[in-house]
């Protein structure tokens, strides 16, 4: 038997303002933090992968950990390897421990190139957002993003466990 779908939820003309809202803002800031990684020759996401890398004990970090962290899926990865790869900021090598995997690098390039770019981001970090929001609208966004991602990690977590 088959059975009846349900109706959508649509979005009242509140909701709706404070998804576009959001997306519009989200998209001109990720397009403007590119603009202005550029005169870095960096994308924002490889100043995002660069990040992890100097973040990992050893400045390397495995693939596929990476992927996840840097949420990209491993074919996307693997793209913005070869890239930085060929800028020399990053290179993998063979994981000796299981020979599956292979490890991403940072090298003393990627070291450098993030560590002169890191004030320019940081000061489009402020000037296109931070200093547009008070100390509570800071802790609220924090508060509302903890609980989507939250949520969303969890979604993604059911669906793959199946």
């Amino acid at each position: 038997m088959a059975t009846k779908k349900s109706e959508p939820r649509w979005l009242n003309p509140r909701e709706m303002k404070a998804w576009r809202s959001y997306v519009v803002a989200e998209r001109r800031l990720m397009e403007a933090m590119d603009v202005d990684l550029a005169p870095h020759d960096l994308s924002l996401a490889d100043y995002g992968v660069l990040v992890l890398l100097s973040e990992a004990e050893g400045r390397r970090i495995r693939m596929t950990d990476l992927a996840e962290q840097a949420m990209l899926s491993k074919s996307r990865l693997s793209h913005r390897m070869k890239v930085m790869e060929k800028a020399g900021w990053a290179k993998r090598e063979a994981c000796k421990e299981d020979r599956r995997g292979s490890w991403a690098v940072m090298t003393e390039k990627g070291w450098k190139t993030l560590v002169k770019a890191a004030p320019d981001h940081t000061e489009s970090i402020r000037s296109r957002f931070i200093d547009h929001l008070t100390v509570k609208d800071q802790e609220d966004l924090a508060r509302i993003f903890d609980r989507v991602h939250s949520q969303l990690r969890e979604q993604y977590l059911a669906e793959n466990q199946k």
